[in-house]
């Protein structure tokens, strides 16, 4: 599938919006998502989501990290992640049955909020809330510590980044994103920053070095079970726990310097790079499915793909 010309609109954002891959990083998921979606897809979910321009996946990119701290969506906090009770660097592995919270994970609500876009009998304001957390759980689950217990996903353990003190989920939410911007520094607003990352990125999908690889990042992909395939994604970025992000354990990183010209970052970045990519190239796909599947739609034969695979 070509690549779509994206031009740079007016973006509505929230106020005290904090720009980690809840922002940023969500930001060039979702125009990488916009790169790849077939046109009916794209008219689908511009109408749903009341946006016409070609921003109408980035400017809701960020939404559920906005509400979760309001008082009605308090909820959805736990929705952001699944809590893999492994023990890095020895074993990494999620058992949904297990590391699922009772309340819910992030792999129980992609299944949950796919199923009421698709789900006629509700309002459409309830279907464009289910497609907004869709949108942003599919990037969530592809954080290698979204998917991870130890410490709370990292918050509790505090390293050094170029001289300032964060923690590590921090550093793997913001600082090392960052370092794939020129200059290093991401804007207050930084659509055009994440637009520039997102076709970069989408190039190199298309004929660059993920080019090879990302033939299998849809594999076993179906709405038929949105649970084994969320399971997939988050097993996939948990084994990143094991190999990069905690690769001596969790002590051995503590109170670490992990910025520039650190063999941490030279290993980080790449896994930045592809699980960035992988996010948005799968959520293409993901509501590629979802607006076939849509009652009074599209039919199905509409819609190919990323890559030219049928559906």
């Amino acid at each position: 599938m070509k690549l779509s010309p994206l031009i740079i609109g007016a973006v509505t954002t929230l106020s005290g919006q904090t720009w980690a891959w809840g922002g940023f990083g969500h930001i060039t998921v979702a125009y990488i998502a916009s790169n790849f979606v077939s046109p009916k897809t794209a008219t689908y979910f511009q109408t749903l989501l009341g946006n016409s321009t070609d921003d109408y996946l980035a400017g809701v990119a960020t939404w559920a990290d906005s509400v979760r701290y309001t008082k009605w969506g308090r909820f959805s906090g736990p929705l952001h992640y699944i809590d893999a009770n492994d023990s890095p660097p020895s074993y990494c592995g999620i058992v949904y049955e297990r590391d699922c919270n009772p309340s819910g994970c992030i792999v129980s609500a992609i299944q949950n909020y796919t199923s009421q876009i698709l789900d006629p009998s509700l309002r459409e304001s309830s279907r464009v809330i289910a497609a907004k957390f869709v949108i942003h759980f599919v990037g969530d689950i592809h954080q290698p510590l979204h998917n991870e217990n130890v410490a709370r996903g990292g918050n509790g353990i505090l390293v050094t980044f170029d001289k300032t003190k964060f923690n590590l989920h921090h550093v793997w939410d913001t600082s090392i994103a960052e370092k794939l911007v020129p200059g290093g520094r991401v804007a207050r607003q930084p659509y055009a920053q994440a637009k520039h990352l997102a076709d970069q990125l989408s190039g190199q999908i298309v004929g660059g070095k993920f080019n090879e690889s990302s033939r299998s990042w849809l594999e076993g992909m179906t709405l038929a079970d949105p649970v084994a395939t969320a399971l997939q994604w988050a097993v996939e970025g948990n084994a990143h726990v094991c190999t990069t992000v905690m690769p001596q354990g969790p002590e051995a990183i503590r109170d670490q310097e992990l910025g520039s010209d650190t063999v941490y970052l030279k290993n980080a970045l790449p896994v930045i790079e592809l699980q960035l990519a992988k996010a948005g190239y799968r959520l293409a796909a993901w509501l590629d499915m979802i607006a076939a599947a849509a009652p009074g739609n599209f039919k199905t034969d509409d819609f190919s793909l990323p890559g030219g695979s049928d559906l």
